[in-house]
């Protein structure tokens, strides 16, 4: 469209910026952060270009964006094989072991920067308490390079003041970036409010990854960053599913609700390989709020229990049924596993469940008072309350705010726990993800397991992290920024390794911008044919068209109205219902920036969520209760299923290819 052809300057041709960079690193979270500080340095003596891109703001951006109360990963004194098998039994029994080894033997030296750009750990006191990060710096505790003791919240968990943690780890990201800019001469590398749309492959090399397309949220431009590998952290997805929050609630979420599976779709539509896309994550949180259990469960040691005050882990009736669907995996008591013996409760009318968090709380009183008298304990308790509430400030803010809105004292009065929707994730409790190479130096890996570069997606150039890399969860906020860091020696190795590449990608600018800006068009040709903006035959706004696909997810592919429950039938409905709202998709109208961006965030949670379902459709079992049931195939069948699933999806057909790996355990049970 010319510039004369419409009143607003939204449906002016947009100015087309092309830049050209040799590591291209798309996202702005903890991964990208790692990949941004690693490069930079690895760089600086080749002359090699980093450029980051992210969608929002790099300080705030990502599933660390609003802050964190804990580290949940930190090997410490711990072996890196236990890590292994602790991540192996939650995700019920499939993971790439070399994936998880690699990334434990990494991930502590990210968490010891965090704490030299400032980040307060929480150390151990001379007197065995614990004091928070201030305390400790205050005191002269050693930092936990050199020796220092942290406070932990499990045996893998560690607590700090995490309130600003992001936007710590961001600053260091950002000068990297700024020296890396300066040594190179460019005008500019770090991009912020600009969304990445597509990804392409070389015009002469059809199997190699190229450039990324995407428009700024604020300004009248589209960008084509050309390089010659890219970084790829822009995170799974939320909100594919439809939510129990309604109306005023409607934006919570557990995770962060810009998360719109771009991770997923971008490296689909390049035709990178997907493994367990069947995993999903369903949390159990507190209720409405979404506020985090974790630090209450592991700090504060406080019990769940149904209405009647029984444990509902411990029901005899239901553990002998679980162990006769889902075999060995009950007594692992993973996250999945808990989650369904509280359903189980929930569904025979026990419920609301219930966090006791005021018992909790009487429990430490009374310790503290017993070991320090009455005076001294009530102060040390006064200083855990605070921290219990700090928690939320740190993760959940809406939740201090529902609490206070429903009277609810949590010293005094439990609240009640809830399983949530669906998320579509892999560095937390999930391991939804790509097919990637692994590190290739560790002893027994099959050799389909280390094809090429560390974390390199089956499409030459193109590296994955955070959480869409595949059979391999459990890495939460400090594994995905080590992740990062992992990514990008190997990504400059296989620049420097490939000195001749130059990008071409295959489509011209204006074909790229034809497709990018169609929803504009879209608008302006028929927004005068009905009164209300929003109704209109010609065309569907993008906050209706994703209540559709969450009333198609939640309805047919396992979500919250059918208790996750989901069957060979319900998928095939569900998948053709999918299949007219995809081609919906071109209909979609944007009256602004905004819904620009909300238009291409639905076409990438549809791909996410499409890929889901085909994949719990291939695995003919119930590998993950908890988290969905396939009603037709209510068990675990290790004999026939305990093997990566995998599917490669045709962008130009819109079909899936599925297929099986093998599974290897490298580190016994």
């Amino acid at each position: 469209m010319e510039k004369d052809t419409c009143t607003f300057s939204y449906c002016a041709k947009p100015e087309i910026v092309e830049h050209d960079t040799d590591l291209l690193i798309l996202g702005g979270g903890m991964s990208a952060c790692g990949t941004a500080y690693e490069a930079t340095k690895w760089a600086a003596a080749k002359g090699l270009k980093v450029t980051m891109v992210d969608k929002a703001a790099t300080d705030r951006s990502g599933a660390v964006a609003m802050g964190l109360s804990a580290i949940n990963t930190y090997i410490g004194e711990n072996k890196v094989e236990d890590y292994v098998r602790y991540v192996r039994a939650d995700l019920m029994g499939i993971t790439r072991d070399d994936l998880v080894f690699d990334l434990g033997r990494h991930v502590d030296d990210s968490v010891h920067l965090f704490e030299e750009w400032g980040l307060p750990i929480w150390k151990k006191g001379d007197d065995g308490f614990s004091l928070d990060g201030f305390q400790a710096k205050e005191e002269g505790k050693k930092a936990l390079k050199d020796g220092g003791t942290p406070v932990r919240s499990g045996k893998w968990q560690i607590m700090i003041n995490g309130e600003s943690y992001k936007a710590i780890v961001a600053e260091a990201a950002k000068k990297a970036l700024e020296v890396n800019r300066q040594a190179t001469g460019v005008a500019q590398n770090h991009f912020e409010r600009v969304f990445i749309v597509r990804l392409f492959k070389d015009a002469n090399d059809p199997n190699r990854i190229a450039a990324a397309v995407g428009f700024s949220v604020r300004e009248n431009k589209m960008y084509i960053f050309k390089a010659k590998a890219i970084a790829l952290g822009a995170g799974g997805a939320v909100n594919c599913f439809r939510p129990r929050s309604t109306k005023e609630g409607q934006g919570r979420a557990w995770y962060p609700v810009w998360n719109s599976g771009s991770g997923y779709a971008l490296g689909m539509q390049a035709g990178a390989e997907l493994t367990l896309m069947e995993n999903r994550f369903v949390p159990a949180r507190f209720k409405d709020g979404y506020g985090p259990v974790g630090a209450w469960f592991l700090f504060f040691k406080a019990k769940a229990t149904n209405s009647l005050g029984e444990d509902y882990c411990m029901n005899e009736e239901y553990l002998a049924d679980a162990r006769a669907k889902y075999g060995k995996y009950v007594d692992k008591m993973g996250t999945a596993i808990r989650n369904h013996l509280m359903m189980l409760d929930m569904k025979a009318g026990k419920g609301p469940i219930l966090m006791n968090t005021h018992h909790a709380m009487d429990a430490i009183n009374k310790s503290f008072t017993e070991k320090l008298g009455e005076k001294e304990g009530k102060k040390k308790v006064k200083h855990l309350e605070a921290e219990a509430w700090e928690d939320f400030l740190d993760m959940c803010i809406g939740q201090a705010g529902l609490w206070a809105s429903k009277n609810i004292e949590p010293d005094k009065t439990p609240s009640e726990i809830m399983p949530t929707e669906p998320y579509l994730l892999g560095s937390h409790a999930g391991c939804a993800g790509f097919w990637c190479s692994g590190p290739g130096d560790i002893p027994g890996t099959p050799a389909d397991w280390s094809w090429g570069y560390n974390r390199m997606s089956t499409v030459p150039g193109l590296f994955m992290m955070g959480d869409i890399v595949g059979a391999s969860g459990h890495k939460f906020s400090s594994g995905s920024h080590a992740e990062g860091r992992i990514v990008a020696k190997a990504a400059i190795a296989f620049i420097l390794d490939n000195p001749s590449y130059s990008p071409k990608p295959r489509r011209s600018a204006d074909e790229m911008a034809a497709e990018l800006y169609l929803p504009f068009e879209v608008y302006e040709k028929h927004k005068v044919y009905s009164t209300d903006p929003k109704i209109n035959p010609n065309y569907i706004k993008p906050d209706l068209l994703q209540t559709r696909l969450q009333k198609i997810s939640d309805e047919y592919f396992g979500g919250i109205s059918t208790w996750y429950m989901t069957s060979k039938t319900m998928l095939e409905e569900g998948l053709r219902q999918l299949a007219m709202l995809k081609e919906d998709c071109s209909k979609m109208a944007a009256a602004d920036y905004h819904e620009l961006m909300r238009c291409w965030e639905n076409y990438h949670r549809i791909l996410s969520v499409e890929a889901h379902a085909r994949h719990i459709l291939y695995r003919e079992e119930t590998r993950y209760p908890g988290y969905y049931y396939r009603g037709d195939h209510n068990f675990i069948d290790d004999e026939k299923w305990k093997v990566f699933t995998c599917s490669k999806y045709n962008m130009e057909t819109g079909e899936f290819t599925m297929s099986k790996r093998d599974h290897k355990n490298l580190y016994s049970d």
